[in-house]
């Protein structure tokens, strides 16, 4: 199979099921930026850390792979032909959301309060988490922005959203594990 298959060049991408749309269009933006992320958790679990935080990022990328799934695929392609459904071994399901939820609690217990926002920064490890859980919020609004003019299944949405959490709380445990500078944001007076 190439790589190339040059049927993108006028500006069009075929969807799960085949069905062509502009590459610009707002199904394609969305999954696009949940790849994207994907990408950024990668970086994040190439960086030296503790083995259980790469072991959750690599479930977390299997989930993405999942959520862009389920965003690349039209409403009306989910039924396939037969009669059986164009996703039904893939899906997210409310405990992987539980466990990203444990994960946050987990690491919560061993950080001290928050009493301002955090800058982001300290150590590239941390940054790259920041980055990530950024390009996170934005593919849970593309997500929501989608939802708007095509159903979207809320439970992908409810996953980008803890996951933005997660990754929150990853960057200040990590900063912690490394003995990083964790800056507050203090207003002005």
């Amino acid at each position: 199979m190439k790589v190339y298959t040059k049927t993108g060049d006028k500006g069009t991408t075929a969807l799960f099921g085949g069905t062509r749309v502009p590459k610009d269009h707002a199904r394609i933006e969305s999954y696009g930026t949940v790849d994207e992320l994907n990408s950024h958790i990668g970086l994040i679990r190439d960086q030296e850390m503790n083995i259980h935080y790469k072991e959750i990022l690599i479930e977390i990328q299997d989930r993405l792979f999942t959520v862009g799934a389920i965003l690349a695929t039209p409403p009306e392609k989910e039924v396939m032909k037969n009669g059986e459904l164009r996703l039904k071994k893939l899906g997210i399901i409310e405990s992987d959301i539980e466990l990203l939820e444990n994960e946050i609690d987990a690491m919560e217990e061993a950080l001290p309060p928050m009493t301002h926002f955090v800058l982001p920064g300290g150590h590239t490890t941390v940054s790259y988490c920041h980055i990530a859980r950024c390009v996170c919020r934005r593919s849970e609004r593309l997500a929501v922005h989608l939802s708007h003019n095509e159903p979207v299944a809320e439970i992908a949405i409810k996953y980008l959203n803890r996951l933005s959490d997660y990754l929150f709380v990853l960057a200040r445990k990590l900063s912690h594990d490394l003995n990083a500078e964790e800056v507050q944001w203090i207003p002005r007076k």
